[in-house]
């Protein structure tokens, strides 16, 4: 079947809130030994977008959009159990997101992907304050926090926490990457606000925090982000 077809399908049946039927969906693409990682990436994954998509242009209600966000929960969650889970590689990373539904299952998707990939991961989701973030910065001592699918309203609390690490010299060696959310909209965001890493999608972060050095062993080592904007503007 189609990619789009089967997104179709997919989307149809959460908007209805048919749980049988969205299982049955995932259900025959592991029969098809499709793997978990592509079922992810490549269904829930823009399945999601399509909800936030239609939401944000007033072309989905408010009773669709809790029916079909939470049964996409819920689908994510067994999926989790499915991830292959490669041997650890000893780096921590910290998950953080926009307060709403949908963003914190964007970052959730993330979350278990980066797991899968052999991170130590710790999600704490949305609405968290900047001041009890920091602290569990200080508790943790992570290499990488990752904030995922952020709201335009989140976006001036997501600067002042980059700030206020760098202001106070907290987790020195950390990465901070974001993505997803506004960031995916508007460009040259994350630079702005002084990101050191984005990407666009759970499969893109995995990638771009992995080619990247642990900053414990290339404390130099700044943004992925900055070098492919000078590309772009140099092209």
């Amino acid at each position: 079947m189609p990619r789009e077809t089967l997104i179709e399908r997919f989307f149809t049946t959460l908007i209805s809130g048919d749980r049988v039927a969205g299982r049955q969906v995932i259900d025959q693409l592991i029969d098809e030994d499709c793997p978990a990682e592509k079922v992810v990436t490549h269904l829930l994954w823009p399945t999601l977008q399509h909800i936030q998509n239609l939401h944000r242009a007033d072309q989905l209600n408010q009773l669709a959009h809790n029916y079909s966000t939470r049964l996409l929960r819920l689908l994510t969650e067994q999926m989790q159990l499915r991830l292959e889970q490669q041997p650890r590689i000893g780096r921590r990373v910290l998950v953080a997101c926009g307060a709403e539904q949908a963003e914190e299952l964007g970052a959730m998707m993330c979350a278990d992907l980066i797991e899968a990939a052999g991170y130590e991961v710790f999600f704490v989701g949305g609405g968290i304050a900047n001041d009890e973030l920091v602290a569990q910065l200080g508790e943790l001592n992570p290499q990488i926090i990752v904030i995922f699918g952020v709201v335009p309203a989140t976006v001036p609390q997501t600067r002042l926490l980059i700030d206020r690490l760098q202001e106070i010299g907290a987790c020195p060696e950390i990465q901070i990457v974001v993505g997803g959310g506004v960031f995916n909209r508007a460009d040259g965001l994350a630079e702005e606000i002084g990101a050191d890493l984005w990407a666009t999608d759970p499969q893109d972060l995995v990638k771009v925090i992995s080619e990247q050095p642990d900053r414990r062993m290339a404390p130099d080592q700044r943004t992925v982000g900055r070098r492919r904007r000078i590309k772009r503007e140099a092209a």
